[in-house]
């Protein structure tokens, strides 16, 4: 007969945190979000951190290059969603890196010889105004001079006329020389008042760019999510049909950290395509997996070497695959299932593996109740479907401004490979819908208000880090009264009135 669990299973909702003790150091100021994005031996740091827990959906109305960058500019990191063409998704992920604070290899070029319609047209493309003239007219060509909008007048000036006759020459630029720090690149920046500083090298070589502009975005963002190359980072998602054709392309264009994407994880599938990666590149390219919702499902994707697990099914604002198929678990237990298998799997291996938390949140405090349950990070797509930066469109709906947002398992997304069981047979229903989020305007303006309700909440936990709020919270389960208790009640609102 059937295997029967006796727990219950409970959402977010079902909970409340008990109050600690809030010493004087808990205080929003000295609370610090980070934490591991992949996983570690015991004792280690792991490769890749995030400075909030923020991951982005693998979605095509969430997760595109202008969200990944701004989410990354401000501590987390987006995964750009894999229902759409190899090539695409990878020129997605180079779009990400190519906007990085610091030294920029050029991508706008031209020579001497090319026109001012030339120069149009590169602005057209690349979307940047600042042009190295090389001899060459590539990114390490001999240095010749440089064009900006200052340099021409598109309304007066003949668009036949050559480059050479209103770029800016060599012998009136400030450079850099190869060598020069980053520190000390801005200060000639901010001494000579430049916006852009080219550094060369002994043969006047083209080697980087160092803009102004990184500098000021770096002051505003001080948790921007970046490596060594003053990259911003970035994930992508990828299935278990095309991985050996799509993987190789995400790593060539910059990929930082892979994600497989499917709607259920606990399959021969995904240890395949975990075991293909590890054979291909050994543990140099950082890959999680799922979504699972037990123990079983966490211990089967950490032995096929998993680097971080995703927990959740059915319990996306988007996502009715509980409703047609039976499948799923209340995302609460689901996660607190997993986080013990977690804990349990740390102490046998010495290995930690984080899991993130993946639906079923609808407040913002049910993010503390993720975290406090053991989720290292917490990926969302309606909240981040809100914002300016995500792919959709902005419609007026009556008196509203809403964000289109559907979910991956709709016919609208076509993204039959998230839901696929094996076989030559395509989706034949839907797991997902096509909807509407309220807009809410900028990712940052919104971004600091939740990440100010967690800081707040834990430090009344009495814990300023994540790893200290999943060791001292207190949880409780609440009753269908109290849920009605901790909202207004017995008032006439003046609003309403």
């Amino acid at each position: 007969m059937a295997i029967y669990l006796n727990d219950v299973s409970r959402t977010f909702g079902e909970y409340l945190l008990i109050p600690g003790l809030t010493t004087k150091l808990c205080v929003p100021s000295n609370v610090s979000l980070r934490t591991p994005l992949v996983k570690h031996k015991a004792g280690e740091m792991p490769a890749f951190r995030l400075n909030i827990p923020f991951v982005s959906a693998i979605m095509q109305s969430v997760s595109g290059p202008e969200l990944a960058i701004e989410l990354a500019r401000n501590g987390g990191i987006s995964f750009i969603f894999g229902s759409q063409p190899i090539e695409s998704q990878a020129e997605m992920v180079r779009k990400v890196k190519k906007f990085k604070s610091g030294f920029v290899v050029s991508d706008s070029n031209l020579t001497p010889e090319h026109r001012l319609a030339d120069v149009l047209e590169l602005i057209r493309k690349t979307g940047h105004s600042t042009i190295g003239v090389t001899d060459d007219g590539s990114p390490n060509g001999k240095l010749l001079g440089l064009v900006t909008s200052r340099d021409f007048r598109v309304e007066k000036d003949d668009l036949s006329m050559k480059v050479k006759y209103f770029m800016t020459p060599f012998d009136k630029l400030h450079t850099g020389k190869a060598g020069v720090t980053l520190t000390e690149a801005n200060q000639v920046i901010w001494e000579h008042k430049l916006n852009t500083l080219p550094i060369i090298d002994g043969e006047r070589n083209l080697l980087y760019f160092v803009f102004r502009k990184d500098y000021d975005n770096h002051r505003e963002n001080p948790y921007e999510l970046s490596g060594d190359d003053k990259t911003l980072l970035t994930g992508a998602g990828i299935n278990t049909r095309d991985y050996k054709d799509r993987v190789p392309a995400l790593i060539e264009a910059g990929a930082d950290v892979l994600c497989i994407d499917s709607s259920d994880g606990y399959s021969e599938w995904q240890r395949e395509t975990l075991l293909w990666i590890r054979e291909q590149y050994g543990e140099g390219v950082r890959v999680g997996a799922g979504n699972v919702v037990d123990r079983d499902g966490f211990e089967y994707l950490a032995d096929a070497g998993a680097d971080f697990v995703k927990v959740g099914i059915g319990g996306g604002s988007i996502c009715i695959t509980r409703e047609q198929k039976g499948i799923g678990r209340g995302q609460a237990t689901a996660l607190i299932d997993v986080a013990r298998a977690r804990d349990e799997y740390l102490e046998r291996t010495g290995i930690y593996i984080p899991i993130c938390s993946d639906g079923g949140l609808v407040h913002d405090y049910h993010m503390v109740l993720a975290l406090a349950m053991g989720a290292n990070f917490l990926m969302m797509g309606r909240y981040f479907a809100r914002f300016d930066e995500s792919p959709t469109k902005r419609l007026r709906i009556g008196n509203n401004y809403v964000k289109e947002y559907w979910g991956e398992g709709s016919n609208r997304a076509q993204n039959w490979q998230r839901y696929d069981m094996g076989g030559s047979e395509a989706l034949k229903f839907e797991e997902g819908v096509d909807s509407y989020v309220p807009y809410a305007g900028k990712m940052k303006d919104n971004l600091s208000i939740t990440l100010g309700k967690i800081k707040a909440t834990m430090c009344s936990c009495g814990a300023i880090t994540i790893d200290e709020l999943q060791r001292l919270a207190k949880i409780t389960l609440v009753s269908s009264t109290g849920i009605v208790e901790g909202g207004a009640h017995d008032v006439m609102l003046k609003e309403q009135t």
